[in-house]
């Protein structure tokens, strides 16, 4: 009986020390939208929390619209960085994307297109959410 509870125990810590797991967010500048919408649905489907506690920009913030609200906290140092996509041209230069903008501008919570709406939208120069407007959004962790 003795081995038999203590093995219970010991799947016990072991199921909650997975379930307390999460994946930190502290200074990621953003890429290509695409790995992000993968790398999000991944954690979104393995029951993930990201934790947000630093700089978050670009496709970054896509964790916004691919796990649910609930699955998301907030740090007093979080900040996220919201801008125009952007693609390249046939010279190699970049352009603001306008459909891609719009996709990925529609797929952002409302709270937080209302926020950007009030900022003038997304555009090609980028625009921060931090402190309370971000922490009103958010829980705290």
């Amino acid at each position: 009986m003795k081995h038999v509870t203590g093995l219970l125990i010991a799947i016990v810590l072991i199921l909650s020390s997975e379930a307390l797991s999460a994946v930190r967010i502290t200074n990621d500048r953003g890429g290509q939208i695409g790995s992000y919408v993968v790398k999000y649905q991944r954690l979104a489907s393995a029951g993930e929390t990201v934790i947000i506690d630093g700089l978050c920009a670009s496709a970054c913030t896509i964790v916004l619209s691919e796990l649910p609200h609930d699955s998301i906290c907030v740090t007093s140092r979080a900040t996220l960085g919201f801008h125009a996509a952007w693609n390249y041209g046939r010279n190699g230069r970049t352009f603001t994307d306008p459909e891609a903008t719009l996709l990925l501008y529609s797929a952002y919570p409302i709270p937080v297109r209302r926020w950007i709406a009030s900022r003038g939208g997304l555009k090609r120069n980028i625009i921060f959410l931090s402190g309370k407007p971000l922490q009103a959004m958010y829980r705290s962790c």
